[in-house]
């Protein structure tokens, strides 16, 4: 019997898929990273008996960087990501152990079946889950084939069922695609955003942005915002006139007639055509015509058009509709949400989706209509090879989706329920008239078949004043004539929905990216998301554009990306070599960035216009070692102290609050220590400015705070405050909060892990003493007598934290409410130092864990 393993790209596709695949008859447990669960049963697999092991990803197993001291920003010249700096692939989410997980699964698999999402992206993937499963696997017998790929819209029993019974390959072109989009980006962003991100960090001090980030695709969709902001503030507006005319077909009602010049700019002439239309008495009727008009039913449902909808119409910003259509697919309720095509193919069921929807109160009555006098077949579109338009897969209730997921599920519904319902018909008619030698017009339409507006009816077209019966040569009193004055308007800021459809237009982006792109510009404070989700450029937006504009306008133009998107497609076609593609492009933006650097002053110059510089922003705060002056404390992101003396910067933890720490001062530098806190019930600890960014030992890293540092007799240094070893985490250490009084607390210097003791001690202090059973420093607490919890009225207790059952009701162990995980400023992920067991001074042992089991440790804290 063989075994087969199936990888999906996520935890619940892989249960729907194994449910349907074994019509329910299986067995589930979780794999060895929590995260993932496999799903166990037996069937058959191209005509022999099989034994089948559904499992998942979470998304991309490995991520692109650079390695080692390429991913310093300053030990490295920017210059050298272009070419010098080699790269790697490594694990996108070291937590999960997702390769481990993978080959613990695969030892001893003889096939494996991919159902990764049939896009580009699901590619790349598939060989993310090929190298790390194919060494594992049994080896095939000579030509006998061991890998497939499955291909599939929608989570039905239909389509997983017809995808199981025609398997494919892999496409190693597509994957390749996403590998070169993956480095370009890397290399030319990470190049651009270093070093203007230093460049202009470091003169300015109220950016508001802790990264000013360059990406090839995320620049010019911040440059068509700016586009559109400068498009306003150029604007000038001008005065024009407009001749109204009312005429009165009857005693009591009016026609407003439309003037067949619209509008004149000169008021003299204006005026002149109002006086020579006041002479008549009378309008007189020049023609009379009528034609029946269709207005057509909408294209099926594609990625870009959905986005555009969810943000114009039901308020959603581009991500957020996304997230909520990943979901939708994942749980069934709709086809694969990224695709490109507006056309159905002939063979697909439209009747059976329709079907699906006839008992929804909503549109029952539309969708059983349709389903007795027959579909109207949707209109041909785009077919872009990809997946078919985005189809609602199973009916859903309101309660079973509730808020955001129905409202996008109701508008996808009913668009493809208009695209099989037939068009709308109307009969406009047109009345021309004749005031002197002056044509007006009047429109009147009159709906004959509502169509595909019944179950739009944002569609349909507006109810009007019923227009008079004439004739040619009748005539009608005119009951005003008057000359109005208007201003011609600014065009307003654009809307997430105009932008979607600039970068669709533009080639910046791809379906599935676009969202991103348009939430990267947002979070980087480059452009505010205003009422009707208009999107308002900032100063910083705004300069960074208009600096590109004066150095290099390509960079911020959507032209070379667009070229660059053609030749990773041309990738993805084979139609053109990896390397030649990434090695050529590269080539030019090296080139710009060069010329980039040379030329930055030009951009300095807007960006002096507009921000303060550092020696002019912040307050007063703590000292400096070097010349004892006072350093400004900057808050705009990032946060940071300047010495204007002697014009240095230091950067500090971020997302949390600083203050001067009792003006102690280091004992290596004399720098006046600074306290970070994420609050009052999150974590805190002083810090020395200069150790911060200057580590004093060859054990620290940039960004360590005292409670990482190793002074052997500083009072407030791990040495000295240390306790024992994290009870969560492998590289952390529990140090006491000495700030902490009288709810005192020690705190993990590594992760979030908070343990509470011994409220309303008057003293706690780290003992120079060991513990016997554990090797953690022994704690001795200071209770004043009223409020003493100790037993027999004692005020003084010196004990072990972990093991003294005199403490043991006085602990309590929690997670630091944190404002954000990476509360190091920019130090990103980094792996804890051991600290080995070596004695420390004082002649005590470092703190370790205890010698039984963790587990034994972290149940006694809870």
């Amino acid at each position: 019997m063989k075994t087969v393993l199936m990888v999906a790209e996520k935890p619940s596709l892989a249960q729907s898929i194994a449910k349907i695949l074994s019509r329910g008859n299986m067995s589930s447990r979780k794999g060895l990273n929590g995260a993932c669960s496999v799903h166990e049963y037996t069937g058959s697999f191209i005509g022999q008996s099989a034994h089948f092991k559904m499992t998942s990803v979470c998304g991309h197993v490995m991520t692109l960087d650079f390695i080692g001291k390429y991913n310093s920003w300053d030990k490295v010249d920017p210059a050298e990501l272009f070419s010098k700096a080699p790269t790697e692939k490594k694990e996108a989410n070291p937590k999960l152990t997702m390769v481990k997980f993978l080959q613990v699964e695969g030892r001893g698999c003889d096939c494996i079946v991919l159902w990764l999402d049939c896009d580009k992206e699901g590619e790349n993937i598939c060989f993310e889950v090929l190298d790390a499963v194919l060494p594992v696997m049994n080896k095939p017998r000579s030509t006998e084939r061991t890998i497939y790929r499955a291909k599939f819209s929608s989570i039905t029993d239909t389509d997983i069922c017809n995808a199981m019974n025609h398997l494919g390959e892999p496409n190693r072109n597509e994957a390749l695609s996403v590998d070169a989009r993956q480095e370009l980006d890397l290399r030319i962003g990470c190049a651009f955003t270093r070093f203007q991100t230093k460049y202009f960090q470091g003169k300015y001090g109220n950016l508001d942005s802790s990264l000013i980030s360059f990406g090839p695709c995320q620049t010019p969709t911040l440059g068509f915002c700016v586009e559109r902001h400068d498009k306003i503030q150029s604007f000038k507006p001008e005065t024009y006139w407009v001749l109204q005319a009312k005429v009165n077909p009857e005693k009591d009602s009016s026609l407003t007639l439309d003037w067949d010049r619209v509008r004149v700019f000169d008021r003299e002439i204006a005026q002149m055509f109002l006086n020579i239309t006041k002479m008549a008495k009378e309008a007189k009727v020049e023609s009379v015509s009528k034609k029946e008009k269709v207005k057509q039913r909408p294209l099926a449902l594609n990625t870009v058009e959905m986005l555009r909808v969810a943000s114009a119409a039901l308020g959603m910003g581009p991500q957020h509709a996304m997230q909520i259509a990943e979901r939708l697919y994942t749980q069934g309720y709709i086809s694969y949400p990224r695709t490109e095509t507006t056309h159905y193919p002939e063979n697909f069921d439209l009747k059976g989706c329709l079907r699906q929807q006839a008992n929804n109160p909503y549109w029952a009555e539309t969708v059983k209509a349709l389903l007795s006098e027959g579909i109207n077949r949707p209109r041909k579109g785009h077919d872009a090879g990809d997946h078919p338009p985005i189809t609602p897969m199973r009916a859903a209730t309101e309660a079973e989706l509730g808020g955001d997921g129905w409202r996008l599920y109701e508008y996808i519904t009913r668009h493809f329920i208009a695209t099989v319902s037939a068009d709308c018909k109307y009969l406009q008619t047109t009345i021309s008239f004749s005031i002197g030698p002056e044509r007006f017009t009047c429109i009147g339409k009159v709906v004959t078949s509502p169509g595909f507006t019944e179950i739009m009816p944002w569609h349909s077209i507006p109810l009007e004043e019923s227009l008079p019966h004439c004739e040619k040569g009748d005539l009608f009193p005119i009951g005003e004539i008057k000359l109005l004055e208007k201003q011609t308007s600014p065009p307003d800021y654009l809307t997430e929905a105009e932008l979607i459809t600039l970068m669709e237009k533009h080639g910046i982006g791809t379906d599935a990216s676009i969202p991103v792109h348009i939430n990267n510009i947002c979070q980087r404070n480059y452009v505010t998301v205003e009422s009707g989700r208009r999107l308002k450029p900032t100063n910083l937006g705004i300069v960074l554009v208009h600096g590109y504009y004066k150095i290099d306008a390509e960079l911020v133009l959507p032209t070379i990306r667009s070229a660059v998107e053609k030749q990773l497609n041309l990738i993805a076609l084979g139609k053109a070599n990896y390397h030649q593609v990434l090695e050529h492009t590269l080539d030019i933006f090296k080139r710009k960035f060069h010329y980039f650097v040379d030329s930055i002053a030009g951009m300095d110059e807007l960006m002096e216009v507009s921000f303060s510089p550092l020696a002019a922003t912040g307050k007063p705060l703590s000292r400096c070692g070097k010349c004892h002056r006072f350093m400004k404390y900057i808050q705009a992101k990032p946060s940071r102290l300047h010495c204007s003396h002697c014009d240095d910067t230091y950067s500090l933890p971020q997302n949390g609050t600083i203050k001067l720490y009792k003006e102690l001062r280091c004992p290596l530098d004399d720098f006046e220590l600074v306290l970070w806190s994420s609050g009052s019930r999150g974590k805190s600890y002083p810090l020395c400015p200069y150790c911060y960014n200057h580590p004093p030992f060859r054990d620290m890293k940039k960004g360590m705070g005292c409670n990482e540092c190793t002074h052997p007799t500083c009072q407030h240094s791990l040495s000295m405050l240390g306790i024992g070893q994290c009870v969560e985490c492998e590289n952390g250490v529990l140090v006491l909060d000495s700030t902490s009084g009288p709810k005192w607390k020690m705190a993990c210097n590594k992760c979030n892990v908070i343990v509470h003791f011994f409220e309303n001690a008057h003293k706690v202090r780290v003992s120079p003493e060991t513990c016997d059973l554990c090797d953690a420093a022994l704690v001795d607490v200071d209770f004043n007598k009223a409020k003493s919890p100790l037993p027999g009225d004692e005020t003084q207790h010196s004990g072990c934290v972990f093991c003294d059952p005199v403490f043991q009701d006085l602990v309590e162990l929690k997670h630091a409410a944190m404002r954000h995980p990476m509360h190091r400023g920019g130090q990103g992920k980094r792996q804890g130092r051991g600290r080995g067991k070596g004695r420390r001074p004082g002649g005590r042992l470092n703190p370790k864990k205890p010698k039984d089991k963790m587990a034994a440790l972290a149940a006694y804290f809870v």
